[in-house]
């Protein structure tokens, strides 16, 4: 198989670090799209010249054949077509700003068309089995395997997402001041730096109010306006893939499959919205989709739940 790792120095190249001052500046690119830019870059660098070679890098030299190479390693990795396509993008983004800029003269990405993706329909919860899940961190604190502290936070946390339907990346950024506590809204910013209200449930307030209460008698300063609302065992902000650890052990303990991240909470709060008689378009703005047909595709989830219930209930189903 190809080793698809990123070249450690290619971070310091003067034109990557230009791209990636670009993506602050022009694309507001918070950190974890950041990242993956970054990530994709190193690799096609890699790719090309070594996971040993050290920047400044060829960029000019790069022909159409570098490209199809990367595209065909790719390929033999076992990478998804979604990472191929994503990867690919970021490389050819990437060389569009060069070309703009003058450094090249030819994108060697722009005529590049990586594998068809099939519309995968998103994966959810049921409502029981989320119930199931969120009910697991009360058990292990009954059963004296969790510490307060991290009861509080994870259910705080789970609530949080399965309520509001935000992406890990808004809900850890969250700050106690940012909460509405009267009427349960909150303003989080996501893709692209965009701000949008989202609403906590009943459920979600107290959660977090309790979580509010244990920290302000730990220390006040935990719950000033400016101060994290999540944060992680050494008291920073929790990273989203310790929420994702987090999760799967929860899953584990409840029964329930272990391959599920906390994005499938966001999934099954808008399946669950539109099962229920939401429309469309208010689930767009609560998810903060910039197009409808982004969130469409859960309409397929729902109506893939109607059919089970008539070829379960109908008597000439």
């Amino acid at each position: 198989m190809v080793s698809t790792k990123p070249n450690p120095e290619a971070g310091a190249d003067p034109l990557v670090r230009r791209f990636e001052d670009w993506l602050v500046a022009e694309r507001n690119a918070t950190e974890n799209p950041r990242d993956g830019y970054m990530t994709d870059i190193a690799q096609f660098a890699a790719m090309t010249w070594g996971r040993d070679a050290r920047p400044p890098f060829a960029w000019a030299a790069v022909r159409d054949a570098h490209a199809r190479r990367f595209l065909a390693d790719l390929s033999k990795s076992g990478a998804s077509a979604a990472t191929v396509q994503r990867k690919l993008a970021s490389v050819r983004t990437f060389y569009r700003l060069l070309q703009r800029e003058g450094m090249v003269i030819d994108n060697p990405f722009v005529m590049l068309r990586g594998p068809r993706m099939a519309k995968q329909v998103p994966r959810t919860l049921t409502a029981q089995e989320i119930d199931r899940f969120l009910q697991q961190p009360a058990r292990d604190f009954r059963d004296k395997t969790l510490p307060e502290m991290q009861y509080l936070r994870d259910v705080a946390i789970f609530e949080f997402l399965y309520s509001t339907g935000c992406r890990i990346s808004e809900a850890i950024a969250v700050k106690w001041g940012m909460i509405g506590w009267r009427d349960g809204r909150v303003i989080v910013t996501g893709k692209g730096r965009k701000d949008r209200l989202v609403i906590l449930g009943s459920k979600a307030l107290a959660a977090l109010r309790r979580l509010r209460d244990f920290m302000c008698a730990k220390d006040p300063a935990l719950v000033d306006d400016a101060a994290d609302v999540f944060l992680g065992e050494k008291g920073a902000r929790i990273l989203a893939r310790a929420v994702e650890r987090r999760m799967k052990r929860y899953l584990a303990e409840a029964s329930l499959p272990t391959d599920l991240s906390p994005h499938k909470l966001r999934h099954s709060f808008a399946t669950h919205l539109l099962d229920a008689g939401a429309d469309l378009r208010s689930v767009q703005e609560m998810l903060g989709h910039a197009s409808l047909s982004t969130t469409q595709i859960y309409t397929h989830v729902s109506i893939g739940r109607l059919q089970d219930a008539y070829h379960m209930a109908h008597p000439r189903a």
